[in-house]
């Protein structure tokens, strides 16, 4: 089945305990809903629907599923639901807050916390690239933070991009969809198509799966610096590869930000994952060490960072 426009479910439909109100968002893989629990608390409902293997017609809230997708789609469900598993383990004030998962309609679904705010991506757009760096390092560095812990439970996100970096009204990050996670919560043979954003998923993610790892993630990570600069995706991976034309962040935006900031893009950017950093810690490290001379503007929770960075070098020695 090719993909085709899938069908939401309607307005005021009963979920179980959750009343859906409207659609969030909406792609290939699901939709996300605006809905309200028991207790009239907002909540976001993820709902498990590619529209390459199953269609929702007729008003039926049950999809259909030809024959020769079953297979597919039912695995899909199944690292689905293990998502839902892993990630409600996950309590960080930068992760997605994940409150209960749960199968219906011959599907899954995942219940999520609420935040209210705006992506980076729309950030970018609103701001023209023109992100101050205390800024984008202080963001980065308490996003990060939620990564640290995603990594530290033998997760790995794998589809980090301005449009899954979430920023609370109180301008706090929040990481969000770990749909392309899925690939790394089985041990069984992928059966999916990989999922990845072109521009943001390392050369890895293309081919030789293999060697996925922490770095990865970083590699996203630094695509996404570089998209707060650029206002659009880097040169993809896979056609660099192939004819590396990326322009370097040292070289495209020379006196316009610090060569410490402009050079750590550049090797969070470098096609052989070795090369990258290979820790968020150590990611994060260069971050914050960057930004001593705006110190005493900093806010409580940058400083917070810090001091559990110094608390975690202690540890080590």
């Amino acid at each position: 089945m090719s993909a085709q426009a899938n069908l939401p479910l309607p307005e005021g439909y009963q979920l179980l305990n959750y009343r859906l109100l409207r659609v969030l968002a909406s792609g290939g893989f699901s939709f996300v809903y605006l809905a309200h629990d028991e207790k009239d608390a907002p909540v976001a409902v993820k709902e498990y629907l590619p529209s390459s293997l199953a269609l929702r017609v007729n008003g039926s809230a049950v999809p259909v599923v030809p024959e020769e997708n079953r297979a597919t789609f039912r695995y899909g469900m199944k690292c689905f639901f293990e998502e839902g598993r892993a990630l409600a383990r996950l309590m960080h004030p930068n992760v997605v807050r994940v409150l209960n998962f749960f199968r219906a309609n011959e599907t899954v679904y995942m219940v999520m916390r609420y935040e209210r705010g705006r992506t980076l991506q729309e950030h970018i757009r609103a701001h023209r690239g023109a992100l101050p760096e205390a800024w984008i390092r202080q963001m980065f560095a308490a996003l990060l933070n939620g990564l640290r812990e995603v990594h530290s439970n033998e997760l790995l996100h794998l589809d980090i991009k301005p449009a899954n970096i979430y920023l609370r009204n109180d301008g706090t990050p929040l990481l969000l969809d770990f749909g392309a996670a899925r690939d790394a919560l089985s041990g069984e043979a992928l059966r999916l198509q990989p999922m990845y954003t072109a521009g943001f998923a390392s050369p890895e993610q293309h081919a030789e799966r293999h060697n996925l790892g922490p770095w990865s993630d970083i590699y996203s990570v630094g695509a996404s610096l570089y998209a707060c600069l650029a206002v659009a995706a880097p040169q993809p991976a896979s056609a660099r590869l192939e004819e590396d034309q990326l322009v370097p962040a040292r070289k495209a935006w020379a006196g316009k930000y610090s060569g410490a900031l402009l050079e750590l893009i550049d090797r969070c950017l470098r096609l052989d994952y070795l090369e990258r950093p290979q820790s968020v810690f150590e990611l994060q490290k260069a971050l914050l060490s960057g930004m001593q001379p705006v110190r005493a503007r900093l806010p409580a929770f940058v400083e917070r960072l810090r001091s559990g960075l110094r608390r975690l070098a202690q540890r080590a020695r």
